[in-house]
Parts: C-alpha cells; structure tokens; sequence
C-alpha cells in the first residue's frame, strides 16, 4: 500500500492478470481444437493442451511486464515533463514488447494468433476512425479534412455497410486461398476448414474426372454421414 512502490507493484499485478487472462482463454480453446483434431494418445493430447496454455499466458505476462515497464521508463525520462507520459509512449512500449514477446524466437501458432487477432482489431478502429474524428482524449477532437468532407448521410452509409465489406472481402480472400493455397494456412484454420466444407480436387485425365475428397465429402454409411465423421 506504499504510494512511493506503487508503480513496481502495477507492473506485477499487470504481469499476473496476463497470465490468468492468456490461461483462461487459450485452456478451453485449445481443449476443444486438440481433442477434436489432434491425433494421439490422451496423454500427448493433454500434454499439447496445456503447452498452449502455457504459451499463450507466458506471453501475455511478459508482455505486460515489458510494456509497464517500458512505459515507466519513458515517463521518468520524459524530458518536457519528467514523471508524465508522453504522447508516443504507448506506441514505443507496445512495440518493444510486440517485438520481444511475438515477433523474436520460434513463431508458434499461438504467437501468430495474437498478432493476427491484434492485427484485425486494429485495422477494423482504423476503418471507424477514418469516418470519425480521432481524439487524442475524450475532450479533444481532432478532425480530419477526410472526416470533414463526409455528410451525416455518407457517413451513416458507410458505417452500414463497413462490416459486411470486410467480412465478405475476408471470407472470399481465405475460402481463395484455402482452395488453391492450402498449406499456407496457419495448421488449425486449415484443419477446421477441412473438417467443414466441401472442397474436392479435381483431376482431368483424358476427359475422365478423378475425385479425392476430403472429411465432410466423403461418406459410405449412415453413421458416417450424419453421426461420425471418418
């Protein structure tokens, strides 16, 4: 409860709420993902389970540390008002830690699933700010000429079809890839993907068709078809 230990004692409990936070969301995703797609014995399964885990929580902690501690540092050398954050702080801190955390050493699905889930965020509050004014704070705007131009009326309809744009533009863009492009797909969107849809390879040979189906094109019984996927 010391005042002059508080800012040491935030970048601990900020390490310790990204741990449970990656632990809590990676255990039963990765719960349900390897059990329904890995291969193996149930040991090697739970084994791969809770590596994931582990993972994603060691990330997110070190991240949180290196990013709180980064941004002490800069407050404390900040040379217009020592002790006060500056406006660049977050951006030099967040990419220190992006950098030490996700983008050195081995690149596991996991690392490269929080970048792209990060990623994607970002670019959607880019779409809202290009359409609103971006405040450096909640009583500042700062307009931009584009948002300027816009009438209520161009604003509202592009507010309304923004979203379906960019989830059609992003189903096209990896059904696309998946058809023709498979092994360039991170391993489990392309192990769900190949679970789900129907997406059989064709081969012509002298006007005959040869047909290699995959999970849900092929089935010889009942059981198979509706009750147990082979």
């Amino acid at each position: 409860m010391n005042p002059a230990l508080h800012p040491l004692l935030a970048i601990l409990k900020s390490a310790r709420n990204g741990a449970v936070y990656g632990a809590k969301v990676r255990f039963p995703h990765a719960l349900v993902m390897v059990f329904m797609f890995r291969k193996g014995t149930f040991r090697e399964k739970v084994g791969l389970v809770l590596k994931a885990t582990r993972q994603h929580a060691s990330n997110l902690a070190r991240f949180a540390t290196i990013y709180k501690t980064a941004m002490l540092v800069l407050r404390l050398l900040n040379p217009v008002r020592p002790g006060k954050e500056g406006p660049y702080d977050t951006l030099l801190a967040g990419g220190l830690g992006g950098y030490l955390v996700f983008g050195r050493g081995h690149q596991s699905s996991v690392k490269q699933q929080i970048v792209i889930y990060v990623f994607a965020r970002v670019v959607l509050a880019i779409a809202k700010l290009s359409i609103e004014s971006p405040r450096m704070t909640a009583t500042t705007p700062t307009p931009t000429l584009w948002t300027q131009r816009l009438s209520p009326a161009t604003k509202a309809r592009i507010q309304e079809n923004a979203w379906p744009a960019f989830a059609a533009l992003s189903w096209a863009l990896v059904m696309y890839v998946f058809r023709w492009q498979p092994e360039s797909i991170q391993s489990s969107l392309k192990s769900s993907m190949k679970y789900m849809y129907v997406l059989p390879r064709v081969l012509w040979s002298l006007l005959l068709i040869r047909v290699r189906y995959v999970n849900s094109d092929h089935w010889d019984n009942f059981r198979n078809f509706l009750i147990y996927n082979t």
